[in-house]
């Protein structure tokens, strides 16, 4: 990889020194910006359409072509809008977001198209939850996942774009396959059950199962306001003795940040493991790799069977709060569980 970086003149080679998970280390460095299309092999490439671009996965024949010729065939997806109004919950956020939405329409509702998130509760989200929402618009089939570029983006990408980016917007007349209304005072914390993403209930109803590993990471929930939350849950708290609790930072800023402002302090206290970035294992990697029979809860954003070890086991999607509650209590909890 290295040899061929430097035979073609890749400039954006990423090695230790510059450590991170792609789907957050691209839009930190300002690589992709608003405006742009972006395709890259790894279905999670959606996640840039918080940005305000056109992002979405492809295979590596795919990716290939678009390295060598700098073009790529799409057939243009119809669109799904999802307006999003009200306010939220305590403790509900972008990962409850979209896995309501996932357990609405199911793991193929949105299958090649592009899913639009409007409405004034996507607007008062910060970046952090965006990008987390769009990240898994792929588990409802989704082409793609895009939020309006507005002055919440642009505060994000001032200073850190490394070029200029082009701003679009939908037209008033667009027309779209549906549109989806939510109310966000009826999103509930939610956690998926194994094994899809669209195996959604509310948290409440899922406190009696047991969990042998709980993960707060990935490149839907390894970002700084990610671990602040579950930080703000564990401090002053224990892991339970039967529970491996794993932290994985997604980008070297982001472990550098939290270093300084005191997290990871709080996450060893607890009894956790603070890891180097990495996707570790969201994808069945290293860094937590399931038993048979032994279940997660984790931040990841895919639960397939075998996805994060042995057949046998299981994994459950939650929020960073959800998990660092699950943490302490030993079983599926909300963090108003451990008052």
């Amino acid at each position: 990889m290295r040899e061929f970086a430097r035979e073609f003149g890749i400039s954006h080679y990423y090695e230790i020194g510059c450590m991170g998970v792609e789907h957050a280390l691209l839009p930190e460095q300002g690589v992709v910006g608003p405006g742009d299309v972006i395709i890259g092999a790894d279905s999670h490439t959606c996640t840039y359409g918080a940005l305000g671009a056109f992002a979405t996965g492809v295979g590596s024949t795919d990716a290939a072509a678009g390295m060598a010729t700098g073009t790529a065939w799409f057939k243009v997806p119809s669109s799904i809008k999802f307006e999003i109004t009200g306010a939220l919950r305590p403790w509900v956020g972008g990962k409850d977001i979209i896995l309501h939405i996932i357990g609405m329409i199911g793991v193929d509702g949105a299958l090649y198209q592009s899913m639009e998130f409007t409405g004034e509760t996507i607007e008062r989200l910060g970046m952090d939850d965006r990008f987390t929402i769009c990240n898994m618009a792929i588990e409802a089939g989704g082409k793609s996942g895009i939020i309006a570029f507005d002055e919440t983006t642009r505060a994000y990408v001032e200073g850190r774009a490394e070029r200029p980016w082009t701003v679009y917007a939908s037209d008033p007349d667009a027309e779209y396959a549906r549109v989806i209304r939510i109310d966000a005072s009826e999103i509930e914390p939610t956690v998926a059950f194994p094994h899809l993403p669209s195996n959604t209930r509310p948290v409440r109803e899922a406190r009696h199962i047991a969990v042998d590993q709980v993960v707060i990471g990935s490149c839907t929930n390894g970002r700084i306001e990610d671990l602040r939350i579950a930080a703000g849950i564990l401090k002053g708290r224990k892991v339970d003795p039967r529970i491996r609790l794993i932290v994985i930072p997604a980008t070297q800023a982001i472990w550098k940040q939290a270093m300084h402002e005191g997290l990871f302090d709080v996450f060893v206290d607890a009894g956790g493991a603070v890891s180097t970035p990495t996707c570790g294992p969201c994808l069945g990697g290293h860094m937590g790799i399931l038993a048979a029979g032994e279940r997660a809860l984790a931040t990841t954003n895919r639960n397939f069977v075998g996805r994060m070890g042995d057949p046998t086991s299981e994994v459950y999607l939650a929020s960073p709060a959800v998990a660092a509650a699950t943490a302490v209590a030993g079983h599926i909890a909300l963090p108003e569980d451990l008052d």
